[in-house]
């Protein structure tokens, strides 16, 4: 039978059973992780690689459909407000299919071709572009659905403490300033705060689970930034829906009806439902693993299998997230919930809640407002 090169009994070329060879490689080689002892149906059920093919297809093919339905829906957008809502939600398709493509291609290819990491990348240059890619586009949807959120948030309950409609160059600075923001996170371990290693079945590089200052300091970073922006998305979209369930109660108001704040906050919701389900597990978990105690007798830089193999779940958890995102908006936009919904009405605007607004600036802001 033929062997898996790191995997009794085909060892890694020149690897030594005392493990000195490690001390000799780049940091993105951990001792422990230069040989697995998986069985082989094990290894068929949690590392299959037509697991990974059929993810990443199936998400790279989502993607790809919802920025085609976005960009023949913001051509015929004329409201402001619901340009620079189209933009985020680009800027949130974009990134998940860029995540995909370009994590899928290093992971997929591993599985298909198993090469030797230490032939191929032994300064770890592969490796760390792979964990950088990992962190970047992994907070990112976090990021931007804060983001998001923030801005529905501002639009609907503070409607005139800002200018109206955000303007599209204004909305794509916030996605590149998410983008840079998220970039600059992921360098932080090629600076020296942390470690990206290869994670367990070798396929693949992430943030270290060891219990060294530098790398606990940066994985609770990881996490803590993640469940912050949760955490915002929360608050902002509960108020946000609070608000809009006051309109849609107000049987006084004669303003101009409209219902496409209702569409992008159910989208909201949608985004940070799945967001919550599919993080939140693993941001858990990473803090958990580094502020426990390691187990006695553990050997440096050593992570424990059952450590390993539950990264790796949570890893196929997140990402779902970049599967469903783009569904979010596909099936919940108007056109689709009133063919599932045909008595679907239309609610009032937001304005109404400012009853006390003279005319001519009301029809102003009506006009300028979220519009259909």
């Amino acid at each position: 039978m033929p062997c898996v090169l790191g995997e009794p009994p085909c060892p890694w070329p020149g690897m030594e059973a005392n493990g000195s060879m490690a001390s000799e490689m780049g940091s993105c080689f951990r001792s422990t992780n230069l040989s697995t002892n998986l069985s082989e149906n094990g290894r068929k059920l949690i590392v299959s690689r037509w697991f990974s093919t059929a993810f990443g297809s199936i998400g790279l093919a989502s993607n790809l459909f919802a920025l085609c339905v976005l960009v023949s829906s913001s051509r015929k957008m004329h409201s402001r407000a619901r340009s620079s809502f189209l933009i985020f939600l680009c800027g949130l398709v974009v990134t998940d299919f860029l995540g995909l493509l370009v994590t899928g291609t290093i992971i997929i290819s591993y599985h298909f071709t198993k090469f030797n990491w230490m032939v191929v990348d032994p300064a770890c240059y592969l490796c760390n572009f792979l964990g950088l890619s990992m962190v970047f586009f992994g907070q990112c949807p976090l990021l931007l659905g804060a983001t998001m959120a923030g801005e529905r948030f501002f639009g609907i309950n503070r409607p005139f403490s800002r200018s109206t409609s955000m303007s599209k160059r204004r909305a794509w600075f916030m996605v590149g300033m998410v983008w840079a923001f998220s970039f600059s996170l992921g360098l932080l371990p090629i600076l020296g705060l942390g470690d990206y290693t290869l994670q367990y079945p070798n396929s693949w590089c992430f943030i270290t689970l060891l219990h060294d200052a530098k790398n606990v300091t940066f994985c609770l970073i990881f996490a803590l930034l993640g469940i912050l922006a949760v955490g915002l998305s929360f608050l902002f979209n509960t108020v946000s829906v609070v608000t809009l369930c006051r309109v849609y109660h107000d049987r006084e108001s004669v303003q101009r009806r409209r219902d496409s704040e209702v569409e992008m906050m159910v989208q909201l919701v949608g985004i940070m439902i799945i967001a919550t389900v599919c993080w939140l597990p693993l941001l858990i978990f990473i803090i958990q693993t580094v502020l426990q105690e390691p187990a006695p007798g553990l050997l440096p830089r050593h992570i424990p299998r059952q450590t390993e193999e539950m990264l790796l779940i949570y890893l196929r958890m997140v990402t779902w997230n970049q599967i469903l995102d783009p569904w979010v908006y596909i099936l919940f936009r108007r056109a689709v919930l009133k063919r599932i919904y045909p008595s679907l009405k239309t609610r009032p605007s937001i304005v109404s809640l400012y009853p006390m607004l003279n005319t001519s600036l009301r029809r102003k802001l009506t006009q300028e407002s979220v519009l259909q």
